[in-house]
C-alpha cells in the first residue's frame, strides 16, 4: 500500500466520510439479521456531526481517507459505551479495529474517568464477538437492539485494559 493507517481524534470534518463508511460496513451486519433498520444504517448525518462534537470519536486513516471509526461516551455507572466500531471492508483483519479501540478506551480511561468498558454485539456477529474476546472483553448479559436484534453484551474493566494495551 505503501501508507501507513494512523489512528486520530475525529473532528467536524470528519463527520460525513464516517456517516458514509458506516453505512458501507454495517451492510453485512444488517444482512445477517435481514434488517437494514440498524442503528448505524439509519442514523442521520446531523447525529453523527453531534456526536463528534460530544463524544469521544476516533478514525482511522490511510492516508486522506477514514478507513475506520468507533465512539465512546461516558456513562452514569463510571462505565464507557464504545459502539460503532467499523474497519472498511477491504482492510478489516489487519488489526485496525483493535487499535481504534486501544485509543478509545485509552480517551475513555484518561479523559473520562470510565473504569469499566461496555459494548454490545449482535448475536450473529462472530468476527466482531471474536475480536472482543481477543482484546478481553467478556460476555456479561444479553440485551434487545431498538431494532429488535438480539445483542450480546460485553464488559472490560480499566485493569483489563491496562493488561492488554
Amino acid at each position: 500500500m505503501g501508507m501507513s493507517v494512523t489512528i486520530s481524534a475525529a473532528t467536524e470534518q470528519d463527520a460525513e466520510q464516517i456517516f458514509r463508511l458506516q453505512y458501507l460496513c454495517f451492510q453485512s451486519e444488517a444482512a445477517l439479521y435481514g434488517n437494514y433498520r440498524i442503528a448505524p444504517l439509519v442514523q442521520s448525518l446531523d447525529s453523527v456531526r453531534e456526536e463528534v462534537s460530544t463524544d469521544l470519536v476516533f478514525v482511522a486513516r490511510l492516508g486522506d481517507e477514514i478507513v475506520g471509526s468507533v465512539h465512546g461516551r461516558s456513562t452514569e455507572d463510571a462505565a464507557a459505551a464504545i459502539g460503532k466500531l467499523c474497519v472498511h471492508p477491504r482492510l478489516q483483519g489487519h488489526g485496525i479495529g483493535a487499535r481504534l479501540l486501544r485509543a478509545a478506551e485509552s480517551a475513555l480511561a484518561d479523559e473520562r474517568g470510565a473504569r469499566m468498558f461496555r459494548l454490545q454485539a449482535g448475536h450473529r456477529s462472530e468476527s466482531n464477538l471474536q475480536l472482543y474476546s481477543k482484546v478481553g472483553y467478556q460476555r456479561v448479559g444479553t440485551s434487545r437492539g431498538a431494532d429488535g436484534v438480539p445483542m450480546i453484551v460485553l464488559e472490560k474493566t480499566t485493569d483489563s485494559y491496562a493488561a492488554t494495551a
